[in-house]
């Protein structure tokens, strides 16, 4: 997974509306096609679904004949944290008191930035 992976699948505003589905709970295919039926076909979705998982950002699992995704929030925190700590260069990302420390554990915790 490389930055540079993570930021072009942020990019897109559907693939940040799956993100952010899938922080609240893990989902199958057909739910988060379901979530996006308006605005976007299944083949669509699938499209979004699978540049995610290239990203490093969610994990697939098959279970039975469903495919379930969730958000792999160690991967979006980590990266986002690399990509911050260039502009926190005295903050310590380990450091009980860093800002950025404070930022990991609320995105782990579910809660964002």
């Amino acid at each position: 997974m490389t930055i540079d992976k993570v930021f072009e699948a942020l990019s897109s505003p559907p693939r940040r509306q799956i993100l952010a589905d899938l922080s609240r709970a893990d989902m199958t295919a057909g739910q988060v096609v379901e979530t996006l039926a308006d605005s976007m076909s299944a083949p669509s979705v699938s499209k979004h679904l699978s540049i995610l998982e290239n990203a490093g950002l969610v994990r697939r699992e098959r279970r039975g004949q469903n495919v379930h995704y969730g958000l792999k929030r160690d991967a979006l925190a980590n990266t986002l944290l690399e990509f911050l700590s260039a502009f926190e260069p005295a903050a310590k990302p380990g450091g009980a008191d860093s800002a950025l420390e404070r930022i990991r554990r609320n995105m782990l915790s579910g809660r964002g930035l």
